[in-house]
């Protein structure tokens, strides 16, 4: 029997751009992600509110180029909770954006005009420059004096965004030099390949893929010579990497506490790719650092980290459970007056 579509709430009201609090959203292909922030620290924040929901928007885009029904409308109730949220709070700065499903989606220009009707909220769309420039301002508190360079990556839900980075010194900040994005992401390779990914030869097929494309990414950057020549870091920030670091570490559950920031050696996240590969997916289902919403997705990030590791071999990388939003939130703290994007 059919059921019938989820009640949506009334129409919520755009937040009102007052008080100390700054907020930053982030509708991936997969989740729906919100921060809430107040200043904190030298050039930090200290978090205040936070939401988290899985709403599979990209779910059947790879097969059809368009945002189903039901994705859309597990969006728009997760964007009104957000809403609620907001609506609740003085917020001084607030940005909203939508990355690879909504670009993509022949339908996501009416997907957003239907989710800033039914929220209040002011979303838009980013490019992939502007959504890796953002990861590299959240993640740039994880270099070193020594870093020439930074190799950063983020496997997403609908595309993996690779950022090649020129390191800060006294006289710059962090630059990015150039940048690539992938339209093969978590989702959409589960989609299309994610029950192959759980033998080795449909693991091997998807990460020669994304290989393939990484290689013309490093052919106009040199960055594999730049690697050999030391004083590059390798910065990972997504699901998969921080799934990675907290089965290398063998935590009893995941902490971001514990993920954040932590320098992993490649052995050991082969080791931990190799035992993730190794559980099958009930195995997956059960672990605690993945769990059952995220099981489908684990190995087709992972196929993408191998290819990673693959065309730039490196000693270490470095694990960021930071984003959009973190970056977002720096952005608009550090914005000469307040705004809303």
């Amino acid at each position: 029997m059919d059921l019938p579509p989820p009640a949506l709430a009334a129409p919520q009201r755009t937040p009102t751009l007052s008080g100390a609090a700054f907020a930053a959203l982030d509708l991936g292909t997969n989740n729906c992600r919100l921060l809430v922030a107040a200043r904190g620290g030298p050039g930090g924040f200290r978090v205040i509110d936070s939401f988290s929901r899985a709403v599979r928007l990209g779910e059947g885009l790879e097969a059809t180029g368009r945002l189903s029904e039901a994705a859309m409308d597990r969006a728009v109730i997760a964007l009104q909770a957000c809403a609620q949220k907001l609506g609740r709070r003085q917020i001084r700065g607030l940005d909203a954006v939508a990355t690879e499903a909504c670009r993509r989606a022949d339908n996501g220009a009416e997907f957003l005009a239907r989710a800033r009707a039914a929220t209040g909220l002011p979303l838009r769309v980013i490019g992939a420059r502007e959504e890796a420039a953002l990861a590299m301002t959240s993640c740039a508190p994880l270099l070193a004096p020594t870093d020439r360079r930074a190799l950063l990556f983020d496997i997403g839900g609908g595309s993996t965004e690779i950022a090649w980075v020129r390191a800060a010194s006294r006289e710059h900040p962090p630059e990015l030099i150039g940048y690539t994005s992938l339209p093969l992401g978590v989702v959409t390779l589960a989609e299309r390949a994610g029950a192959s990914c759980f033998t080795h030869e449909g693991f091997e097929a998807v990460a020669e893929e994304v290989a393939a494309e990484l290689r013309r990414f490093d052919t106009v950057h040199s960055i594999g010579r730049e690697i050999a020549a030391g004083g590059v870091r390798m910065l990972g920030t997504s699901g998969t990497v921080t799934t990675l670091a907290g089965v290398a570490l063998a935590l009893p559950r995941y902490s971001r506490q514990a993920v954040d920031g932590q320098v992993i050696e490649m052995d050991a996240a082969d080791k931990a790719l190799a035992e993730l590969f190794s559980l099958g997916r009930e195995g997956l289902v059960a672990h605690p650092c993945v769990g059952p919403e995220r099981a489908e997705f684990v190995l087709p990030g992972c196929a993408v980290f191998a290819a990673i590791r693959r065309v730039w071999p490196t000693a270490t990388v470095t694990v960021a459970d930071r984003g959009l939003r973190e970056g977002m939130l720096l952005r608009l703290m550090r914005a000469p007056s307040p705004r809303r994007r």
